[in-house]
């Protein structure tokens, strides 16, 4: 009787053994080999960071305690992919991959072709299953809307796999194995090494009990805080790094969702707190098909009418006072080292971090979302980006929204508690000072102790600035070539219409349609 070839399973961005279809496909198969490539190179880009990494091995360690419930090591090969797949064709024969698919960055993107021009040579079937609602090969959202929609309601509404109780493990796995799971924090790839002391912890248990707590308690209040940094930390769910890591797969939260929404339909602030997660959830992937549709978004202005406004300079004064949290404006550094400090961020606050650095500070948006990039723990590729030029206004498609952060200071965080907890510098003045200190009196200065341009940065002209970029950018948009490449973008990338399982439902069409740029990040 011939041998089974051996079924590979490549874990990526798919840290968990529910709900994994090539798991449970290469289970049923054969003899399995689970494998985490640690391929530096991929560490080694410029959106790559230590919290990514730090998240990753939390989640590696917390699938190798899960693997071996069923029977199986996770291997950790370090080194490229490629070479990975030729040691084990050497090693073992006929080999089937089982993965899922990825949209990732643009390295990722270039690993993919080589690893299937790789199989396609070597007559290795590579079997990818889907995990979240994108749609291969997409060339136009215009006639196509309906069937991306009614994709994603299949794909949510379908059946988990649950986790396979026994595998067979591949004989001699242990040539694949480089690096000790107990090793893992403590490699160094390559990747920015900014620490991030308060970083959420990854791993499925840890999502586990977040989402529980969500659902059952925290989530009652998700709607009314979603905009204020404070509030959000502690009402917002916080799983975006667990689905950026599917440590969670997407298809088991929004059935989850959809349950708890019948548990708690009579409840008017939880029926409307959940109704507004669930849409984030519709949009998270509507994002990632913008991407997987437009790789150059990564790295290329999208409108083509927009390119070649603003030089990109990683030295540029203002882009070093903003990473650092020191433009003199108080919320926008607040919520800087906030970000660097934690990892995360609520969407409003996101949002205005982007639309100060592009608008208020003229800066071209690159070098501030490669920064982000890297302070997100939950840095999802096909949102960020997209999200990016959207409000850097670079996609020439959609309204400017620029947050002007003494305004949303007043609204987000009307106690000042926020802006003194990470700006304590500016914690003896009273409330009506902290957004705008640059203003004090001088007859105050001596009372509170404090002297602008001393204790604290005296910001550029942010609000002429922004004025400035705002009429530029409306002006490049109405030429009939800059409408012609508006309206192609549109039918390439843009949702048509809205989710068919959601249409006449007023209040929550007005809620899709109105939703911030950054509402999918920071969840």
């Amino acid at each position: 009787m011939a041998q089974a070839p051996l079924q590979v399973v490549w874990f990526k961005r798919d840290l968990r053994i529910h709900d994994h279809a090539p798991l449970a496909n290469a289970a049923a198969a054969g003899p399995v080999l689970p494998l985490f490539a640690i391929e530096p190179a991929q560490w080694q880009s410029p959106d790559s960071a230590l919290r990514h990494w730090q998240f990753a091995a939390d989640s590696l360690v917390d699938l190798a305690q899960a693997l071996d419930t069923m029977g199986l090591p996770l291997c950790l090969w370090q080194g490229d992919m490629v070479e990975c797949l030729a040691a084990l064709k050497a090693r073992y024969g006929e080999l089937v991959l089982h993965s899922h698919q990825e949209t990732g960055n643009a390295w990722s993107f270039k690993r993919d072709q080589r690893v299937q021009a790789w199989c396609h040579a070597h007559h290795v079937p590579w079997q990818e299953a889907r995990q979240q609602g994108v749609i291969r090969g997409l060339s136009s959202r215009t006639g196509h809307q309906s069937r991306w929609e009614s994709h994603w309601e299949s794909l949510m509404a379908a059946p988990t796999y649950p986790a396979p109780p026994t595998a067979v493990a591949a004989p001699g796995w242990e040539a694949f194995h480089y690096v000790d799971v107990a090793q893992l924090p403590s490699l160094t790839l390559g990747f920015d090494t900014t620490p991030c002391p308060q970083r959420q912890r990854g791993g499925r248990s840890e999502g586990r009990s977040l989402w529980l707590s969500f659902i059952t308690q925290r989530g009652r209040r998700y709607r009314g805080s979603l905009s204020k940094p404070l509030l959000a930390w502690e009402f917002g769910s916080r799983l975006s790094p667990h689905l950026a890591w599917g440590t969670l797969s997407m298809r088991e939260v929004v059935q989850s969702l959809r349950r708890q929404r019948q548990k708690h339909a009579d409840d008017t602030a939880w029926a409307r707190s959940l109704r507004a997660f669930t849409s984030r959830l519709y949009w998270h992937c509507h994002f990632i098909q913008k991407l997987e549709s437009e790789p150059s978004i990564e790295h290329q202005t999208l409108h083509p009418a927009l390119r070649g406004l603003r030089e990109r300079d990683p030295e540029h004064p203002h882009l070093i006072a903003w990473k650092q949290g020191q433009t003199g404006v108080p919320l926008v550094d607040a919520c800087m080292r906030s970000l660097t400090a934690t990892g995360w961020i609520n969407f409003r606050m996101r949002a205005m971090l982007l639309s100060h650095a592009t608008f208020g500070l003229g800066l071209h948006w690159v070098e501030p979302a490669l920064h982000l990039a890297r302070l997100f723990t939950d840095f999802e590729p096909g949102i960020h980006y997209p999200q990016v030029q959207m409000q850097a206004g670079a996609t020439g498609t959609n309204t400017l929204r620029v947050y002007n952060p003494i305004k949303q200071a007043e609204d987000n965080d009307p106690t000042g508690e926020f802006i003194a907890r990470w700006v304590p510098e500016l914690s003896p003045l009273p409330l009506e000072w902290r957004a705008k200190p640059w203003v004090l009196p001088e007859s105050l200065q001596k009372r509170f102790g404090f002297q602008p341009g001393v204790d604290y940065p005296i910001p550029n002209d942010f609000e002429a600035e922004a004025r400035h970029w705002k009429k530029m950018l409306y002006e490049l948009r109405r030429t009939p070539e800059a409408r012609d490449a508006s309206q192609a973008i549109v039918e390439k990338l843009a949702s048509q219409r809205r989710p068919a399982a959601r249409r006449g439902k007023k209040a929550e069409a007005d809620n899709r349609q109105q939703l911030s740029l950054f509402d999918v990040g920071g969840l």
